[in-house]
């Protein structure tokens, strides 16, 4: 049985994080848009392996995803995106990430759209896999 309170739980702070995301992107904090993706779409897959009864341990976006896979059939180009978000979930924070610099510096408005877009897929994905299995 799908445990939909949970799902949504979930879910709805996914889609409050990409949100966010969203405006860090419009206000020029890409380094930090491309972060919240990662969130956003790690909290989206966790949504859907709660909702099927099964925990979800650690941030990898990837990892999670293969986890899913047993379930459920994952579309190859999500594992692209989910390897995409997983590298901003560590360098966007942290100064040492780089070798000189401060993390910001090192991102664009490209990156965030990509990072965006690509979690867009991934809650997608999850959105239409929990209204399957309703």
């Amino acid at each position: 049985m799908f445990d939909r309170e949970e799902f949504e739980r979930w879910l709805s702070q996914a889609e409050y994080t990409l949100r966010s995301a969203e405006n860090d992107m419009k206000s020029g904090f890409y380094s930090w848009a491309c972060f919240k993706a990662q969130q956003a779409a790690e909290y989206a897959v966790k949504a859907l392996l709660f909702g099927l009864g099964i925990m979800a341990y650690g941030h990898s976006i990837k990892r999670l995803l293969d986890v899913l896979s047993k379930e459920v059939d994952v579309p190859e180009e999500l594992f692209d995106s989910a390897r995409l978000l997983d590298r901003h979930y560590i360098p966007p924070r942290y100064p040492d990430a780089y070798i000189e610099g401060a993390p910001y510096e090192y991102y664009g408005e490209k990156d965030a759209v990509e990072a965006i877009n690509s979690s867009l897929a991934i809650i997608a994905f999850v959105r239409r896999v929990a209204d399957e299995v309703q």
